[in-house]
């Protein structure tokens, strides 16, 4: 696939890449940024570093067990205790996402960028999607970014998009196979002077470019991106579907609108982030060896001194359905907050400088305490229930008032998600998250795993397979 002039296939363009395009968006945020890049897991000063410390809590362990399990034990009280009231915090300020329309006398061309893999059998739903965008038509630049041996989605998208300000760009496959190395390609051909991110599974809201570019217009150039809440629209399918969708809603309606008040680091979602483009081009774009590059790009632009907005037109998501689609997926996710974490941490000393110190501990109880949650959930698990039913407990009233509050906050916070949404299948889901909660070992274990030896393996998942509701009510 040589040259990276457009062609036409009927009236469709379809655009390939070339071999040095293919190269930059492999490489080129490597090159530049080889600190901040994922492509290598572990430097040798963190190996070392680990090493002392898994050293040094054996070493206390055996010297001093008493008092070393009482010192992690308060640490770990501490810990959950700051995370339980933050999410009460973001869930009792029961505050709607406000947003203003843009109405421009020149309307500015604004990318939107999709990568595809396959994903035939939804291409057609995307393009319809698209189309119902209320934003002019030739101020939009559309690229579908479809991997070369994908035979099926090109033949879909070919088919489903006419019009021609969609652009199918052809992208070669290469390693890494991941969704950061396509949104490079397609970041590098943009038009806009915005652009926004969907991925194929996604029905945004008519109206969610024109809030966006409201927000754009009101905040100043340091705002370089703002979040689209994401909603699953098909909650209703099982009980794995409605667990997904509560958190969702509690992330997105509940903890990012909260963190962006506060003007701390925003992790974003995976779609229906809209960026400047200049500001995204200034960060390097994205690392296409991170498998959550939307994580990574949130601490990047905290890092470079941007901030990070939300907006309220929501997009509707497909969530997972059976155990085995939300395993891998989960898995993904929290190998990349891995890979994350490790980038953050190379030089936590400039981390902490660039963000400010209230940022980079925000960043730690958000993303560690993320991280260690997801560890120790099912052994917390085993634990309580171990000492529901045994006369002999190593735990104290302390913990059972931490662990009651922060199964009581979080029901709090599903039944919130729903007046802030307008959806009761959060209230649904909040009496049984305490047995979904220890799923995220299952997937944590399996995470750490692949970072060692698979860590730029991007699981795919497959959406189109579950019947969703379509919710399209410009109020909400």
């Amino acid at each position: 696939m040589d040259g990276g002039e457009p062609r036409l296939d009927g009236l469709r363009p379809v655009a390939t890449v070339s071999a040095a395009e293919l190269d930059a968006a492999r490489l080129a945020f490597h090159r530049a940024f080889p600190a901040r890049s994922s492509k290598r897991v572990f430097f040798a000063t963190q190996v070392l570093a680990l090493t002392a410390l898994i050293g040094l809590i054996v070493w206390a362990f055996a010297a001093a067990p008493a008092l070393s399990f009482e010192v992690a034990h308060i640490a770990a009280l501490c810990l959950f205790a700051l995370a339980i009231g933050l999410r009460l915090v973001a869930a009792a300020s029961l505050a709607p996402i406000l947003w203003r329309l843009a109405k421009p006398q020149q309307w500015p061309v604004y990318t939107v960028l999709c990568p595809l893999y396959r994903e035939a059998n939804i291409v057609p739903d995307l393009v319809a999607a698209l189309n119902a965008l209320d934003y002019p038509a030739n101020a939009l630049d559309v690229k579908l970014l479809v991997e070369g041996d994908d035979v099926d989605t090109i033949a879909a998208a070919l088919a489903a998009s006419s019009a021609p300000h969609i652009e199918i760009v052809i992208v070669p496959a290469a390693a890494p196979r991941t969704k950061p190395k396509a949104l490079n390609v397609g970041l590098a051909r943009a038009r806009g002077e915005f652009v926004v991110v969907y991925d194929a599974e996604d029905r945004p809201h008519p109206q969610q470019l024109l809030a966006a570019l409201g927000a754009f217009e009101d905040g100043d150039g340091r705002l370089a991106c703002v979040q689209a809440p994401l909603v699953i629209d098909n909650a209703d399918a099982n009980w794995i579907a409605r667990q997904f969708a509560s958190e969702y809603a509690i992330q997105f309606r509940e903890v990012l609108p909260l963190l962006a008040r506060m003007r701390v680091p925003v992790s974003l979602g995976g779609s229906s982030n809209h960026f400047r483009t200049e500001a995204l081009r200034t960060v390097g774009g994205w690392d296409s060896y991170n498998v959550t590059e939307d994580a990574d790009l949130g601490y990047r632009f905290a890092r470079d001194g941007y901030r990070i907005d939300v907006i309220g037109p929501p997009t509707y998501e497909e969530a997972p359905v059976t155990f085995a689609a939300w395993l891998n997926q989960r898995t993904r996710w929290i190998k990349g907050h891995m890979q994350t974490w490790l980038v953050l941490m190379r030089d936590p000393i400039r981390t902490a400088r660039e963000m400010g110190v209230v940022s980079f501990a925000m960043m730690h109880l958000m993303l560690s305490g993320g991280l260690v949650a997801a560890f120790l959930h099912g052994p917390i698990a085993c634990v309580i229930a171990i000492a529901a039913l045994s006369p002999y407990t190593l735990l104290t009233p302390a913990d059972f008032v931490l662990a009651l509050c922060g199964y009581c906050v979080a029901i709090f916070a599903a039944l919130t998600a729903c007046a802030l949404s307008n959806s009761l299948s959060h209230a649904r889901a909040a009496l049984t998250m305490p047995a979904y909660w220890p799923l995220a070992s299952i997937a944590a274990y399996r995470a750490l795993f692949a970072l060692l030896f698979r860590p730029h393996r991007w699981a795919k998942t497959a959406h189109g397979v579950s019947p969703r509701i379509r919710m399209l009510d410009p109020a909400r």
